[in-house]
């Protein structure tokens, strides 16, 4: 597991739409872009699209189920995304820490 931050996989959830599908294919075990854009408020061809996105970052995986694919979330990957974004979250924590002392530190100089 990668310790830097994949530019690419932040790029795909960062889309609002990419997310609800991630949640809605977590919620149902998987489903199809037909299934998805039942759910949605995009178009069939939108969410396929977003699914290919998904699949080439590896969040998702696509196998034939009749005439579409059926998709599910790699739970591995996901977890690596939440991991990263912990971390990222983490060093912000630590950074914003450290401007609230510089900034006491100022207040308290000047008063």
């Amino acid at each position: 597991m990668s310790a830097t931050v994949d530019d690419d996989l932040w790029s795909a959830v960062g889309d609002p739409t990419r997310r609800r599908m991630l949640d809605l294919l977590l919620a149902d075990g998987g489903g199809t872009a037909t299934t998805l854009s039942g759910q949605l408020p995009v178009t069939r061809q939108a969410v396929a699209k977003h699914l290919g996105v998904l699949d080439r970052v590896g969040l998702v995986h696509g196998t034939p189920s009749g005439r579409e694919r059926r998709y599910e979330v790699d739970e591995a990957q996901l977890a690596r995304a939440v991991a990263q974004l912990s971390s990222v979250g983490a060093a912000w924590d630590a950074r914003l820490r450290r401007i609230k002392r510089i900034a006491e530190t100022i207040q308290r100089h000047q008063g």
